[in-house]
């Protein structure tokens, strides 16, 4: 038989096969399905009896009726359960947003009052600041603050949707935030004139002369009584007192103009030339720790105190001078200012 022949027997044969294990297996679902629904039409007799003498009460259910009932109840049930819980979950989660609701409304009571204190606040600092300009002759001051009050909600809010109380409580903000704003310029223009003050006084003689400590002011400028020829004389500057080493400082920013020695006189002295024409000298000092033409900074130690000269002990002999005019030191070394400070220690 040839190779063809066979390949045609064979795929006969199998196609038999296959047919014959399919009429099989649709025989047996059929008679699967068969039993099972010749069960599912049998029926029961539910009886219900008294106690009683009265009549018997009973009916007939079949296996499908009973099925769809336990199916239905099933799900009733589960729906039930279901429902349940997530009721009480829900009611959970409302118990729990109005309480955050209350929370909120707390909240924005402290906001209410914060919002009126600040608004306190800034009348003050409008009040204070508007002195500040006037002092300074700000010829803008009165232009800085007409856009600072009120203004126009309705370029980012709904009118509709707001309260009242709300509404002027943002009106209120959007004053503040505006009056802010607008403040920027008169501030940036203080600014300025204090940087110029701060520079201005860096450069002038304001800072004490001893360093770290204050000493004893033994004599003041004035008429005096010279204690060695004992006749009036005009004492050009003040005498501080205290120990041999304590260090003296420069008063002000400038440049060493003399290095000397009077021994019968101010002793080992220093003059320091500063702008706007001061001039000052640091008198019978015990050692000078800087040399002629040194440009020194305010608060840089020159030298330290001693008793060089004629003198009774140990101490500082100060004079400011503005051109040839002497002047009473006391009057600019009672300027005092923490801004100097602060612009000294940030320049270093």
């Amino acid at each position: 038989m040839s190779p063809v022949n066979k390949y045609k027997q064979f795929e006969a044969e199998l196609v038999t096969h296959i047919e014959k294990k399919s009429h099989k297996v649709k025989s047996k679902v059929f008679l699967f399905f068969q039993k099972i629904f010749q069960k599912g039409k049998q029926k029961f007799t539910v009886m219900f009896i008294p106690h009683s003498e009265k009549n018997i009460f009973n009916f007939q259910i079949s296996v499908f009726t009973l099925v769809f009932f336990i199916f239905l109840l099933t799900v009733l049930l589960v729906s039930f359960f279901w429902l349940t819980t997530h009721f009480t979950g829900t009611n959970r989660q409302i118990t729990r947003i109005d309480s955050n609701l209350h929370q909120s409304e707390a909240t924005l009571e402290g906001f209410k009052e914060e919002i009126a204190s600040l608004r306190k606040s800034i009348k003050e600092f409008k009040t204070s600041l508007n002195s500040v300009l006037e002092v300074m002759n700000s010829g803008k001051s009165k232009n800085y603050f007409l856009d600072g009050e009120g203004g126009d909600l309705s370029s980012f809010i709904s009118l509709g949707n707001v309260s009242e109380s709300s509404l002027r409580e943002l009106s209120e903000l959007k004053s503040l935030r505006t009056y802010l704003d607008n403040a920027v310029k008169p501030l940036n223009e203080i600014s300025k004139v204090l940087l110029s003050q701060k520079e201005l006084l860096v450069d002038i003689p304001t800072l004490w002369p001893l360093k770290d400590v204050r000493g004893n002011i033994t004599q003041y400028f004035g008429p005096s009584i010279h204690p060695f020829t004992g006749q009036w004389y005009l004492h050009k500057g003040i005498d501080i007192a205290w120990g041999y080493g304590v260090p003296i400082v420069a008063t002000a920013n400038g440049t060493v103009e003399t290095i000397g020695n009077d021994v019968h006189g101010f002793g080992i002295y220093i003059i320091l030339r500063h702008k706007y024409g001061f001039y000052t000298r640091y008198a019978h000092l015990q050692k000078v720790t800087v040399q002629k033409g040194q440009y020194v900074r305010r608060g840089q130690v020159i030298a330290f105190m001693g008793n060089s000269g004629l003198s009774t002990g140990p101490h500082l002999h100060y004079e400011v001078r503005i051109g040839t005019q002497v002047v009473n030191p006391i009057k600019f070394l009672n300027i005092e200012s923490p801004l100097v400070e602060k612009y000294v220690r940030k320049s270093r």
